[in-house]
């Protein structure tokens, strides 16, 4: 069995997750709880896929503010 890309896209939002929040990835890790894919017919297949039954989910809050960017001429 492998990953789907619904169970990697999971993984890496509990990577951006811990970074951002700055906390441990194991314990998100740890929570995962996985199922078949829907076209995964039976449990150890080579070609079966696994997903991700609770992928964590976070909000990231929107700066509104714009910082001032200094332009130069190359004249200067």
């Amino acid at each position: 069995m492998k990953l789907s890309n619904q169970a990697m896209g999971a993984l890496m939002m509990a990577l951006q997750k811990s970074l951002l929040e700055q906390t441990d990835i194991v314990p998100i890790l740890q929570s995962f709880e996985f199922v078949k894919s829907p076209e995964t017919k039976r449990w150890g297949t080579s070609n079966g896929e696994l997903v991700v039954k609770n992928p964590p989910n976070f909000t990231i809050e929107q700066d509104t503010s714009i910082p001032e960017v200094k332009r130069t001429t190359g004249s200067d």
